[in-house]
C-alpha cells in the first residue's frame, strides 16, 4: 500500500498541480478547474496519510481507491468527474475520522460550486457539517437539498435529521432562557453562591446552539454542574435544567425514532441492560450443527441445560439453530460496507443488541433490518460499540475485529451483575480467536463437555 499510495500521490500532483502551480488536467478548463481544486485537496490528504505511516484501516484504503477513481476521471476526456467527486466525498465521510469529515466538507464545497443545483452535493455538505458537529450549518445545507429533491420518500431521513438538530438546539435555547429567568436566586452560603453563580454565568455565556456539538456539550455540562452546586439537585429549576441536558445528549447521540421504526420495541441503554441481567444466569449458545442438532433432540441433556438458564444469548445470523429456538438476547455485529442491506432480524428475541460503527451506518441498519414485533427491547446508541467506547471498556481499536460473542462477554463482564455466564458449544468453527480464548481462559471456573463457565470479576 505504501508504494500504491506514493504512486497515486505522484499522479494527483502531476494532474492537479500544487497550490500556485499550473495543473495538467484535461484540455479545456472551465468546470474542470473545480475538479482539479478538489483533487489538490485529496492530494493534501494523501500526503498526510503517507506521513502517518502504514495504513491498517480498511475504510481509509477504500477512500484511497476512490481518490484513484477521481484522479482517473480528472485526466480522462468524457469521464464523469462530478460523480467521482461525490463518491470520493461520501467515502471520506464513511471513513469516520475528523480529518476525513473535513475533507468531505471541502469536496462538497467544490461540488456545490461546480453544480449549485445538485441535490447530491448539498446532501454531502449537510452530512459533512453534521459529522463535524456544526448542526445549524448542516440544517441550511439539508434544506437546500430538500428544495431540490423531488422524491418525497427519499427525503424522509433528511427531514428527520433536521428535526433532530432543531430539537437539540431548542433544548439549549430553553436552558438559556431558564438560566436567565432564575439567575441570582441563590439559596445557600452567600460566598459560595456568588462564586458558583459567576461561573455558571460564564458557562451560560459560552453556550449556544450555533456552537460545534462538542463545545456545546461541554458548556452545557458545566452549566448543569455549576447550577447544581449553587442551588442543589432538589431545586425545581435545576431539575428542569438537568432534564433539558439529558434530552440534548439523547438527541445528540441518536435521532428520535418513531414507534413504527422500532416496531414498538423499547430502547435500552447501559442501565437498562444492567438491570436486565442482574442476578440472572446467562448462557451464550454457539450456532453450530452439533449444538443445534442436540438442542432440537427431544429430551436431550443439552436442551435441558439450556432451558435451565434465565437468559439465553445467541449471536449473529443463525445458520443451524432452529427458528423457534429460545432467544432471550440476540446480539449481532454490523460488517461490510453496506451493513443496512443484510437480512432482516426476524427471529424472535426478548432484546436485541446491534454493534456497529460509524453511527450513521448503525442508524440506517436499525431502520432497515429491524422487524416490528420481533423484539421487545433494542440496545440504543450507547451500546453500539462497547469495546471501544471510552465510557465503557475504552479499548484501542488496533487489536483487530472482535467476534460478537466476545463483545457480549466483555460487556457482561463490565456490567458485573449476572450471577453466572456460561459458553455452550464454542468449539470448532465457532471457536474464539486466540486473543479472545486467552481472555476467556483467565476467567474460566470449570469446563465440561458442553459449557465453559466464566467467573466475572
Amino acid at each position: 500500500m505504501g508504494q500504491t499510495l506514493t504512486g497515486l500521490l505522484t499522479s494527483v500532483r502531476a494532474i492537479a498541480g500544487r497550490p500556485g502551480t499550473p495543473a495538467q488536467g484535461r484540455p479545456g478548463g472551465g468546470g474542470d478547474q473545480a475538479l482539479l481544486a478538489a483533487l489538490r485537496l485529496c492530494g493534501d490528504h494523501l500526503s498526510a496519510l503517507a506521513a502517518a505511516g502504514p495504513l491498517t484501516d480498511a475504510r481509509r484504503t477504500r477512500l484511497i481507491a476512490s481518490i484513484g477513481a477521481l484522479t482517473t476521471a480528472c485526466s480522462t476526456p468524457g469521464a464523469d468527474g462530478f460523480e467521482a467527486l461525490l463518491r470520493t466525498g461520501q467515502q471520506a465521510l464513511d471513513s469516520g475520522g475528523e480529518a476525513e469529515a473535513r475533507l468531505a466538507l471541502a469536496l462538497a464545497d467544490e461540488a456545490t460550486a461546480l453544480r449549485a443545483r445538485s441535490k447530491g452535493a448539498w446532501r454531502l455538505r449537510g452530512n459533512a457539517l453534521d459529522a463535524l458537529g456544526r448542526g445549524e450549518e448542516a440544517i441550511t445545507a439539508y434544506e437546500r437539498h430538500l428544495a431540490l429533491q423531488q422524491n418525497t420518500a427519499a427525503s424522509r431521513d433528511v427531514e428527520r435529521r433536521i428535526a433532530t438538530l432543531r430539537a437539540a438546539g431548542d433544548r439549549i435555547d430553553e436552558a438559556l432562557t431558564l438560566f436567565r429567568e432564575t439567575a441570582g436566586a441563590g439559596t445557600g452560603t452567600a460566598g459560595a453562591d456568588t462564586r458558583a453563580g459567576t461561573e455558571a454565568s460564564g458557562a451560560a455565556a459560552r453556550l449556544s446552539r450555533d456552537l460545534p456539538a462538542a463545545e456545546a456539550r461541554a458548556a452545557f455540562t458545566d452549566l448543569v454542574r455549576l447550577r447544581t452546586a449553587e442551588h442543589g439537585a432538589g431545586d425545581p429549576a435545576v431539575r428542569r435544567l438537568a432534564a433539558l441536558y439529558a434530552e440534548h445528549r439523547r438527541l445528540s447521540d441518536r435521532d428520535p425514532v418513531a414507534d413504527p421504526l422500532l416496531g414498538g420495541a423499547e430502547p435500552i441503554g447501559v442501565p437498562g441492560l444492567r438491570r436486565l441481567v442482574a442476578g440472572r444466569t446467562v448462557c451464550l449458545v454457539a450456532d453450530t450443527p452439533r449444538t443445534a442438532e442436540q438442542e432440537q433432540r427431544p429430551g436431550s441433556p443439552l436442551a435441558a441445560l439450556i432451558e435451565g438458564y434465565d437468559l439465553v444469548v445467541r449471536c449473529d445470523e443463525a445458520r443451524h439453530t432452529a427458528p423457534a429456538a429460545r432467544t432471550d438476547l440476540h446480539a449481532c455485529t454490523l460488517r461490510g460496507d453496506t451493513p443496512w442491506k443484510g437480512p432482516r432480524w426476524d427471529r424472535r428475541a426478548g432484546a436485541r443488541l446491534v454493534f456497529g460503527d460509524p453511527l450513521p451506518h448503525w442508524r440506517l441498519a436499525l431502520r432497515s433490518r429491524l422487524v416490528p414485533g420481533a423484539q421487545d427491547r433494542v440496545g440504543d446508541a450507547t451500546l453500539r460499540r462497547p469495546l471501544h467506547d471510552p465510557a465503557l471498556l475504552g479499548e484501542e481499536a488496533g487489536a483487530g475485529p472482535a467476534s460478537t460473542a466476545y463483545t457480549v462477554l466483555r460487556l457482561l463482564d463490565f456490567l458485573g451483575t449476572p450471577a453466572r455466564v456460561d459458553l455452550i458449544g464454542f468449539e470448532g468453527p465457532a471457536a474464539l480467536s486466540p486473543r479472545e480464548r486467552e481472555w476467556v481462559g483467565t476467567r474460566t471456573a470449570n469446563t465440561d463437555d458442553t459449557a465453559v463457565r466464566i467467573t466475572l470479576r
